[in-house]
């Protein structure tokens, strides 16, 4: 009897199942591809559900309903974080659903965001405008395939510390819209110049494709003695949302951004510890 490639082998010894939740989340694999269940049939479709939102959201800002646009693709990511916790929650994953969380996340996070601020704004300084836009969605496609490319690499210092490799996509396009969030409140037109919003989606194109260390949410296990001052924290930020959406978005934004230094500070420590373990581990071996 004879027997089957290697490659195929591997290659089916890698397929993943999904949609992932995070992108900090661990990779499962089996040993075959499955068929899709009737299971696997909820978190797709709230993985679909999501990709539905991020394209209405062009929708809304081809009619120039820009607050509805914005809130279309923050809502697509709620929904990207809730299918890979229901697809586990049910034992439902699947590749398939892995490959469609991927395509999702590249057309909710990447293209929607910006077309959406290119028709809000970029649009006045026409081809440079469109580069603006065109680097945010491309790097945001890069990064998803750089994500996809990595999941069987068994060496990953960032998410061995529990740290991420640049922004993720839902971060990212969160962001990206912080000076709407900013003109949407104060109504000042410098949040709407062409000229910064360029710049500064295209430092938020960088940020995505970057290989800084950035917080993992999943990662972070807080004390004992203060997990009920953060469920009340939470609670007070929801009530936020809803009653102040766009300043809280944008506190939301700028914690995110001050914690970023932070997180390089720490996995330069653990990288540190790691060096100085591995050296003294060698060090008692060649003793």
């Amino acid at each position: 009897m004879t027997k089957p490639p290697a490659r195929a082998n591997n290659l089916q010894s890698g397929a993943r199942l999904g949609p992932k939740a995070a992108e900090d989340d661990d990779a499962e694999r089996i040993g075959e591809a499955r068929p899709l269940s009737l299971r696997a049939m909820l978190p797709n479709a709230i993985t679909a559900a999501a990709l539905s939102s991020g394209l209405t959201g062009i929708r809304f800002a081809v009619e120039g309903q820009w607050s509805f646009a914005i809130l279309a693709v923050i809502l697509a990511g709620v929904l990207d974080g809730l299918d890979g916790r229901i697809a586990r929650l049910l034992n439902a994953q699947s590749r398939f659903g892995a490959e469609l969380d991927s395509l999702a996340d590249s057309l909710s996070f990447g293209m929607a965001p910006a077309l959406i601020l290119y028709m809000w704004s970029l649009q006045e300084l026409d081809r440079f405008g469109w580069f603006a836009a065109l680097a945010f969605a491309i790097c945001c496609a890069l990064r998803l395939a750089r994500f996809n490319a990595q999941i069987d690499v068994d060496e990953q210092p960032h998410k061995s510390a529990g740290f991420l490799t640049g922004v993720p996509a839902p971060v990212g396009a969160g962001l990206a819209f912080a000076p709407f969030y900013l003109w949407q409140e104060t109504g000042i037109e410098f949040f709407r110049d062409p000229i910064i919003l360029s710049i500064w989606i295209s430092l938020m194109a960088v940020l995505l494709i970057s290989n800084m260390a950035t917080l993992s949410w999943a990662a972070i296990r807080p004390r004992r003695g203060i997990r009920l001052w953060l469920i009340a924290l939470m609670t007070l930020a929801f009530a936020a949302l809803l009653l102040e959406p766009w300043w809280s978005l944008t506190a939301i934004s700028a914690v995110y951004l001050a914690l970023m230094p932070y997180a390089l500070i720490k996995y330069g420590r653990i990288k540190r510890r790691r060096a100085n373990e591995k050296t003294s581990s060698r060090g008692a071996e060649g003793a």
